[in-house]
């Protein structure tokens, strides 16, 4: 492919996307409080309204509240449990909700990604529209608020992006909020590489206030690709990644291995060492 004509056409997605990013966080400021929520920490069904399907094996689920009115009422930064009856036995996954309270009323949205092995996401996967799933929440021991910290870097790998995602929107939704925001976000593939147009289309609308870096583990022979390649070492976290300080925060979502390696290099960084619970004013928290 010509690439004068492919990067023409990448320019059209980003445009179309942050018009439509833009579009829908601007009604969102604009629009009142809604009143009525809809976790109270009891177990509760929710009827599966829409599946958009993004790569070979993830997919956005969407599902209806009771009432076209109502919202989830999830603090940002904080997730739900999933139960389900798998073999007999029930088995609780937690999931970050990639929308808002403050988007369209009477849904919210999870990014999951299945496997052939997994329990939840394989039952989400093979969902037909109108199933319900049982949700309870809020659980988890963060909640983001504006201004927490000056500066906040995020290193995710796959669907980790989720929370990360969402504390991004919230930021970039709110004019007050001037936290900046760097996020590292590794995949295996470009193909894996979940949610670019939204991500990209906040970092053109606000370039001093979002940072992103990708990293993939392979590319295809041939393929284009600008970001970095391998794994997250030390000196990417130093190039990318704030300093440590009191006014700055480092958030981790993603696979096992991904997580615990980050910690270890975030210790030689100077940042403060992980606990086992992160908490929300840890100076390192993994979700």
């Amino acid at each position: 492919m010509d690439y004068t004509f492919e990067a023409l056409i990448t320019a059209l997605v980003l445009a179309v996307s942050f018009i439509f990013i833009y579009g829908k966080f601007s009604g969102a400021r604009q629009s009142k409080p809604l009143a009525k929520t809809t976790l109270n920490k009891d177990w509760q069904e929710f009827p599966l309204l829409t599946k958009t399907v993004l790569t070979r094996n993830t997919a956005i689920y969407r599902f209806g509240l009771p009432d076209a009115d109502a919202v989830l009422g999830l603090p940002i930064g904080q997730h739900i449990s999933i139960s389900g009856v798998i073999d007999g036995k029930e088995v609780l996954r937690s999931y970050t909700p990639t929308s808002l309270d403050s988007d369209a009323p009477g849904y919210f949205e999870l990014l999951v990604k299945s496997y052939e092995k997994g329990n939840i996401s394989k039952m989400l996967a093979e969902l037909a529209i109108g199933d319900r799933i049982k949700v309870r929440g809020p659980k988890g021991f963060y909640h983001y608020e504006p201004n927490m910290y000056k500066e906040i870097g995020m290193i995710a790998g796959g669907t980790g992006i989720s929370p990360m995602y969402q504390i991004m929107r919230a930021i970039f939704s709110n004019p007050r909020d001037k936290t900046r925001v760097f996020l590292v976000y590794g995949n295996q593939t470009k193909d894996d590489i979940l949610l670019k147009p939204e991500l990209d289309a906040m970092v053109a609308a606000k370039p001093d206030q979002f940072k992103i870096l990708y990293m993939l583990d392979r590319v295809d022979e041939g393929e284009q690709w600008d970001g970095k390649l391998g794994y997250i070492t030390d000196a990417i976290m130093r190039e990318h990644l704030p300093a440590p300080s009191s006014s700055v925060q480092l958030l981790l979502c993603g696979p096992p291995p991904m997580v615990s390696s980050a910690k270890r290099l975030a210790v030689s960084l100077g940042f403060e060492k992980a606990k086992p619970i992160s908490k929300k004013g840890d100076q390192v928290f993994a979700f």
